[in-house]
């Protein structure tokens, strides 16, 4: 059941990422205009660089503001992060737990021991 719920969740997760590519890039793409932006007002000798780079840089806010629902995207890339990590981790659950009910285990493991005194 815990595999089946993973699944679902999974994949309302891998929707939404897919769906939100273009708000993520947008983001990116005006956080690092941002930054260059920043960069070259601070280096900027003349008021009119000055500006140029602060009206540069609030445009470039004022868009990333717009592209708001990227950070849905990024949610739904920290969920589909966490729900691999939980299936891998039952996965190994399941191995281990299936090779210490084995009654056959113990007993081989014993027999060997037997054989080799």
């Amino acid at each position: 059941m815990k595999k089946v719920m993973l699944f679902c969740i999974g994949g309302l997760a891998a929707i939404i990422a897919i769906a939100s590519v273009g708000p993520i890039l947008g983001l990116v793409l005006c956080a690092a205009i941002m930054y260059v932006a920043w960069k070259q007002y601070k280096q900027a000798a003349s008021k009119g660089l000055k500006f140029f780079w602060g009206a540069t840089g609030v445009i470039a806010f004022f868009v990333a503001v717009g592209n708001v629902p990227a950070l849905l995207g990024v949610a739904a890339l920290a969920v589909l992060y966490v729900v691999y990590k939980k299936w891998q981790e039952e996965e190994e659950d399941f191995v281990d737990v299936a090779k210490e009910k084995d009654p056959f285990v113990n007993f081989e493991k014993q027999w060997n021991q037997l054989k080799n005194n």
